[in-house]
């Protein structure tokens, strides 16, 4: 039964219809906004582990490239197999509100899959695919404690916004993706240009009540079909088994789980657990998974009562203490910048690399091509945790830890018409124990000031916890691995000392009210700026200079009617100019020619080789030439490529001439003056009168 239901969200109508289409999955809809069409559909395994407490949750969001009325523009002319940065993004924004609330004990393969098949243009498809995600489970067959939405909030003129159309949402100076319950929010993502704390918290609770339709539409279509719930097999706790490894395992594990370093603290973890199966025996032998899951419980509740009851942290931290840190800057000698940032047990190499125009990033998407000057890549390798895997490629996590650095330091980076450089910052995670992406960000902004770029202010991150039972609420600045673990909250702040450039929340509880964000929020403003202040200790501002091993960039300006003879038939001259001069050569219509050249030698060399055949003769000075041509009337003498003018033979010398031969030859070089240059453009040149000059 094909079934469809409409409500405002933000100035336009949003639409969710069932019923019609991919009817064999568990649960399918079609949300549509504008022109903007997104088919959503999940599905769940018949059968799950019984028992386990692992969801195998699979998101994936795709955008079809005829959706915005195009062909691929890669060789094959199809969507690749590979998903773009924008589709794991996507996916990461949806799973991180949809994965906290599956029923406890439902264990079965799940996969949610949204399809963008429209685009107009005007309204992005993000956040109609994370609505359609929750609606597709609401009338599925799948336990889910549901419904979330999410909608975009940005800031135009001083004014907010739900979900505005692409083009107004350049334009803003605060943009921000919330999703939430009808109760309170899950998770926000997004940015802004230097905000305070009481403006982002403005726009997170205009954002959730603008949701609310959204989610009553939901509500409504889950009534209208009435799906019948998948009941989960819970097996019985052996509380026999609990009670035995709680008894032999809470004294050691609650002097393993306050030893300050992570690797020491993991193995003490591990050999209680040794320790409790030494102590039951082999009759348990075949109970080990559940003794596991016991003993998690059973650390995680300790570590929750060590901060609530006893209000201490794992590394005997004060709850709003920053780990000790320490900068260094220029620590490699051959990249263009360099800067290691340690805090704690984490620690990131960071790496600037300035490269020219044509070094941007071409990204397609169905808004267009895009060119991004800026590229933060953020790498994540085994030995950071002490771990053995195997290298490949980016993560997702990798992924979306690197978008968010990427967030935090673009709004402070100088304008394309100031810097010309393609900017690219490489993360080298080296080590791990809490919130490597704000490191990151620490270790970006202090490579682009070793490098010499001109950012308009530095830029700090930190990562904030919470921890709630009943009415205790305490927050936790700089938080570790652990923390994270077994915490009710991971936000992530990042900005300058006047303001939030990036923002991430992710919520494992059901609602978190305004004023504990608000103290949240301040918490996290005086330790990144403390943060902050130890950066400056290393490198109070940019360089003056860029790296004597970065590319050097040169601009002139040239007659535009010899923009033709410069690039020549088929691009010759240029490629020619390039290859010879080692440099890299760009020449728009207007005659502006940017030279992008390794070293000085290279790039001086190639503006010698542009002004041989771009400069123009100037009445009065005096050029060395090559005759190229010889009349009985005088001599045609090239000053520069493809210019020349004539000696006539009364020029050649100061005396009487009788042949033109007997003064020069074809193939000669010589010097001659500008004497006069005609309106039809015709070139006088004397001889005489530059062996006069140089003569005195």
């Amino acid at each position: 039964m094909e079934i469809s239901f409409n409500a405002e969200v933000g100035d336009r109508v949003l639409t969710i219809q069932t019923g019609k289409v991919a009817k064999q999955a568990s649960g399918s809809v079609v949300v549509r906004y504008g022109e903007t069409v997104v088919l959503v559909t999940v599905v769940a395994a018949s059968d799950g582990k019984i028992g386990s407490d692992f969801l195998p949750l699979t998101v994936e969001y795709q955008e079809k490239i005829y959706a915005a009325g195009r062909i691929p523009g890669n060789y094959f002319r199809r969507e690749l197999g590979r998903p773009s940065d924008k589709e794991i993004l996507t996916s990461r924004l949806i799973d991180r509100p949809l994965r906290p609330l599956f029923s406890d004990g439902f264990c079965s393969e799940t996969q949610v899959i949204a399809t963008v098949l429209s685009m107009d243009q005007e309204n992005e498809p993000d956040v109609l695919a994370m609505i359609g995600a929750s609606a597709a489970l609401e009338i599925s067959d799948i336990p889910f404690d549901g419904p979330i939405a999410g909608v975009r909030v940005a800031r135009i003129d001083g004014e907010l916004v739900i979900n505005p159309k692409i083009s107004l949402a350049k334009k803003s100076d605060l943009n921000l993706i919330v999703a939430g319950t009808k109760s309170g929010i899950v998770m926000v993502e997004g940015g802004g240009n230097i905000v305070s704390e009481a403006e982002l918290i403005e726009a997170i609770f205009f954002g959730h009540k603008a949701m609310q339709p959204a989610l009553d539409l939901q509500l409504k279509l889950k009534e209208s079909i009435s799906p019948k719930k998948r009941s989960i097999i819970k097996l019985d706790k052996d509380l026999e088994l609990s009670n035995r490894v709680e008894k032999i395992a809470e004294t050691l594990l609650k002097e393993a789980i306050i030893i300050p370093e992570k690797i020491a603290r993991y193995n003490a973890i591990s050999a209680v657990k040794t320790k409790v199966l030494e102590e039951l025996g082999e009759g348990y032998d075949e109970k080990r998974n559940e003794i596991s899951e016991i003993l998690h419980e059973v650390q995680r509740k300790l570590c929750r009562e060590l901060i609530v009851k006893e209000e201490r942290r794992i590394d005997g931290r004060k709850f709003d203490e920053i780990r000790p840190i320490n900068c260094e800057v220029g620590v490699l000698p051959r990249p263009h910048g360099s800067s290691l940032f340690t805090r704690g047990e984490t620690q990131v190499l960071g790496v600037l690399t300035l490269g020219s125009g044509p070094d941007e990033q071409r990204v397609e998407s169905l808004t267009g091509d895009e060119f991004r000057p800026f590229m933060l890549h953020y790498n994540f390798p085994p030995f950071s945790v002490g771990e053995v895997k195997r290298l490949s490629g980016p993560s997702r996590r990798d992924i979306g830890h690197g978008a968010l650095a990427t967030r935090a330091i673009e709004t402070v980076l100088p304008a394309k018409d100031k810097f010309e450089y393609t900017i690219r910052v490489v993360s080298e995670v080296l080590e791990s124990n809490g919130s490597s992406s704000m490191a990151t960000v620490c270790a970006a902004t202090l490579s682009l000031m070793d490098g010499g770029v001109p950012i308009k202010a530095p830029v700090s991150g930190i990562a904030m916890g919470l921890v709630k039972e009943e009415d205790k609420v305490v927050i936790l600045s700089d938080i570790l691995g652990d923390e994270d673990h077994t915490g009710d909250m991971d936000f992530k702040v990042a900005g300058t000392k006047d303001g939030i450039t990036a923002f991430q929340m992710d919520l494992k509880i059901k609602e978190l009210s305004r004023d504990i964000l608000e103290k949240a929020l301040e918490q996290a403003r005086i330790g990144r700026i403390f943060i902050l202040d130890k950066m400056l200790e290393a490198i109070k501002e940019p360089r003056e200079t860029t790296s004597p091993y970065a590319p050097k960039i040169y601009t002139v300006s040239v007659n535009p009617d010899k923009i033709r003879e410069l690039i020549g038939p088929g691009g010759k001259v240029i490629r020619a100019m390039q290859s010879e001069s080692n440099t890299r050569i760009e020449i728009d219509d207007s005659g502006s020619v940017k030279i992008y050249a390794y070293t000085k030698e290279e790039g001086e060399f190639a503006l010698k080789l542009i002004g041989k055949i771009t400069m123009e003769p100037i009445v009065g000075d005096t050029y060395e030439g090559k005759v190229v041509r010889i009349m009985d009337f005088g001599a045609f003498v090239e000053i520069f490529p493809g210019t020349d003018g004539l000696v006539h033979i009364s020029q050649l010398a100061s005396h009487r001439v009788r042949k033109v031969t007997d003064v020069v030859n074809e193939g000669d070089i010589i010097k001659v003056k500008v004497l006069e240059i005609g309106k039809d453009g015709k070139i006088r040149l004397s001889l005489k009168a530059a062996l006069e000059e140089e003569n005195g």
